[in-house]
C-alpha cells in the first residue's frame, strides 16, 4: 500500500492508502475523496480528475505527458505546470507519500 494526500483547495486534506497499480483517480474515488470525479472511468477522456502535483514529487510523477492527457487539460480550468490527471497517475511504491492537490472546481 502506498500513501496518497489529497489536499483540497480549501486546506482539507485526505490521506488514503492506495493499492499498487491503481490509478491516483481510482484511489481517489474508492476512499471517497471530494472532488475528483473520474467520470469517465479513467480512460482520459475527460477532465474532471485534473489535479495539481506538488512541486517536489513533479519528478517522480513526470510531467502530463503529450497527446491525450494534455489533449483533455485543455478542458480543465486553471491549468499550471503541474496539472495532471489523476487517471494517467499510476500508484507504486515510489509515490508514498505523493501529495497531489485539487483545484477549485472541475469540469
Amino acid at each position: 500500500m502506498t500513501v496518497v494526500r489529497y489536499i483540497e483547495a480549501n486546506g482539507t486534506e485526505h490521506t488514503v492508502e492506495a493499492e499498487n497499480g491503481i490509478s491516483a483517480m481510482e484511489a481517489a474515488v474508492k476512499h471517497g475523496v471530494p472532488g475528483i470525479d473520474g467520470d469517465c472511468g479513467g480512460a482520459a477522456a475527460c477532465a474532471t480528475c485534473h489535479i495539481y502535483v506538488d512541486p517536489e514529487w513533479l519528478a517522480k510523477t513526470g510531467p502530463a505527458a503529450d497527446g491525450l492527457e494534455k489533449s483533455m487539460l485543455d478542458f480543465a480550468e486553471d491549468v499550471r505546470e503541474t496539472s495532471r490527471l489523476a487517471c494517467q497517475i499510476k500508484v507504486t511504491g515510489e509515490l508514498n507519500g505523493l501529495v497531489l492537490r485539487l483545484p477549485d472546481r472541475q469540469h
